[in-house]
C-alpha cells in the first residue's frame, strides 16, 4: 500500500508535468507590439505608472533585471515594469520574466507566455540569458510578495541567493530594480507559511506560503489563487545602478547579495520617502 510519501511524490509529479517547458519562441513581439498601447493607457491611468532610471540597463546583450517584488498574485510591479521596458527598448528585444509554475500553467493567463513570462526555474533562466535576452527575477518569491502590508517598505528575499549564482555562470551583469506600491494593493495580513505546511502545498506545489489578506472582491481572501481586484496604489520603480559582471565573477556571493539589497532597500527608502499617503501616493 502506498505511504504519503508515495502519493505526494505521485502529485508532485502530476503538477510538474503540466508546467510548460520554456520555449522561448513563444514570445510574440507582433501581439506585444498590438497589446501595448492600450496596456501602457491603462498601467498609466489605473496605477499612475512612474518607472525611472530605464538608461540604467545596458541597451543591449544578455542582463540579469534583479527585482523586490509585491501585490500578492496581481503584481503590478511586473506588470509596469515590463510594459515600460517594452516601450523603452522596442518589443523586439528579447525580454523574459520568472514566474511560479502555476502561473504560466494557469490556461487563463497563458497570454502572458506571449509577454516572455516563462517558469522560475535555473535551467528557464540560463536558457534565457544563453539567448542573450534580459530577464526579470523576483529572488523573494512568494515569500516577499506575501509579507504583512505594515513590512510594505522592506526588501527581503528570504535569504535566497540563487540568482548572484545565476549571473555568475551566464557571465551576466545585475541590474537592481527597486518598486513601491505593489503592498498597497490589498491589506496583505499573514504569509500563511504555517497554513501551507499543514495543507502541504509547500511540498506538493513549491508554495511556501498561503497568505491571508483583505481584498477585493472577496473580503478576508484566503491563498490568493484566484486574484483579487487591485486597489489603484501608485506604482513607482526605479531602475538602481548596474553591478558589473567582473564584480560578480571575482565577488564573494554573500558580498554581492548584501549588495544587491542594500541598492534595492536604498532605492524602496528612497521611493517611500517621497510618499505622502499609502495608495494614493
Amino acid at each position: 500500500m502506498a505511504g504519503l510519501g508515495d502519493v505526494m511524490e505521485w502529485a508532485r509529479h502530476q503538477v510538474a508535468s503540466h508546467v510548460p517547458k520554456a520555449d522561448l519562441d513563444q514570445r510574440d513581439p507582433d501581439y506585444i507590439r498590438d497589446q501595448l498601447p492600450a496596456v501602457w493607457l491603462l498601467a498609466s491611468l489605473y496605477f499612475r505608472a512612474d518607472v525611472r532610471g530605464l538608461d540604467r540597463i545596458p541597451p543591449q546583450g544578455p542582463v540579469l533585471l534583479v527585482g523586490n517584488h509585491s501585490g500578492g498574485n496581481v503584481p503590478p510591479d511586473t506588470f509596469v515594469f515590463t510594459l515600460a521596458f517594452c516601450t523603452y527598448f522596442g518589443v523586439e528585444r528579447p525580454f523574459y520574466q520568472l514566474a511560479h509554475n502555476l502561473v504560466v500553467s494557469a490556461p487563463p493567463l497563458g497570454f502572458l507566455r506571449k509577454f516572455g513570462t516563462v517558469a522560475a526555474n535555473h535551467d528557464n533562466a540560463q536558457l534565457a540569458l544563453k539567448s542573450g535576452a534580459a530577464l526579470l527575477v523576483y529572488p523573494g518569491g512568494d515569500y516577499e510578495v506575501f509579507r504583512p502590508s505594515w513590512e510594505r517598505h522592506r526588501v527581503d528575499f528570504g535569504g535566497r541567493k540563487g540568482y548572484v549564482r545565476l549571473a555568475r555562470e551566464a557571465g551576466v551583469p545585475i541590474v537592481p530594480v527597486a518598486s513601491i506600491g505593489g503592498q498597497e494593493t490589498a491589506l496583505f495580513l499573514d504569509r500563511g507559511q504555517w497554513l501551507a505546511k499543514l495543507l502541504m502545498v509547500d511540498r506538493l506545489l513549491r508554495l511556501k506560503s498561503v497568505p491571508i489578506s483583505l481584498a477585493l472582491p472577496w473580503g478576508l481572501n484566503i491563498s490568493d489563487l484566484a486574484g483579487h481586484l487591485p486597489l489603484p496604489a501608485k506604482i513607482v520603480i526605479e531602475v538602481q545602478d548596474l553591478i558589473e559582471s567582473g564584480e560578480i565573477a571575482g565577488g564573494d556571493i554573500d558580498v554581492i547579495h548584501d549588495k544587491v539589497l542594500a541598492s534595492l532597500q536604498g532605492g524602496v527608502d528612497r521611493l517611500a520617502a517621497e510618499r505622502r499617503f499609502p495608495v494614493i501616493g
